[in-house]
């Protein structure tokens, strides 16, 4: 009897006895090999790491904990800790750049252009705190691992290249005054949304102020939407 039921419950076995009945065996699922997904998702987990604690004091071992993977799997896709952080710091970029390729700026004139550019940026940098936090460990560095990485200064020219093409489009149609420089553009627009997340701590406790309520947040971007949109207007 004992054997009987250990025949019926080895695998093997159980196959032949499935064979023998003329039942079909499932196949067993196979298992899927995704470098690009577990590089994605490794990326994703690195970030938050990167942007909490720094190049310095991030650590790898608690990203592999949370991928529930090995510390061996995450160097065998980006070489070194090092060689990760500028990953995480390409992903950033490029994310932030492809949503701004799909704003169709070039279907609106050149005012409500530059006025969904300007809003869209207050919104996306405040929404996207590690983005703000990376950018800031990377000044700390003096840029020295967004040097290493020409993927992201080849994501920047698209960049200037839209905020200069609704500039000149605001110059030829007689809305924008003539003489600025898009890069100095660009450079104000970030200059004005990068603020509200990188000083909010500082700023709400020093001047008493609430600065994450709807009221303030609404405030704040229109402002800087109207800043922008005088500085150029002719």
């Amino acid at each position: 009897m004992n054997e009987l039921v250990h025949s019926e419950t080895n695998p093997a076995m159980g196959q032949t006895k499935a064979k023998a009945r003329g039942k079909a065996i499932p196949k067993p699922v196979p298992r899927t090999n995704d470098p690009e997904r577990t590089m994605a998702n490794i990326i994703e987990v690195a970030t938050h790491e990167f942007s909490e604690k720094g190049l310095a004091g991030a650590r790898i071992d608690v990203i592999a904990e949370a991928m529930k993977t090995s510390k061996r799997m995450i160097y065998y896709y980006f070489g070194s800790k090092e060689g990760l952080y500028v990953k995480v710091l390409e992903a950033a970029y490029s994310r932030v750049r492809r949503i701004e390729a799909d704003l169709k700026l070039e279907n609106l004139s050149p005012e409500d252009a530059l006025c969904k550019l300007v809003a869209f940026t207050v919104d996306y940098q405040r929404n996207n705190p590690d983005f703000i936090r990376l950018v800031m460990n990377e000044n700390i560095h003096r840029g020295e691992f967004l040097a290493q990485s020409t993927v992201i200064q080849q994501l920047n020219v698209p960049a200037i290249t839209a905020v200069g093409a609704v500039y000149a489009r605001g110059v030829a149609a007689g809305v924008f005054r003539p003489g600025l420089e898009p890069v100095d553009l660009h450079m104000s627009i970030s200059a004005l949304s990068f603020f509200n997340v990188a000083n909010a701590h500082t700023f709400a406790l020093v001047f008493k102020l609430d600065v994450d309520s709807p009221e303030a947040v609404a405030q704040r971007r229109a402002n800087v939407v109207d800043m922008v949109l005088r500085y150029v207007k002719a």
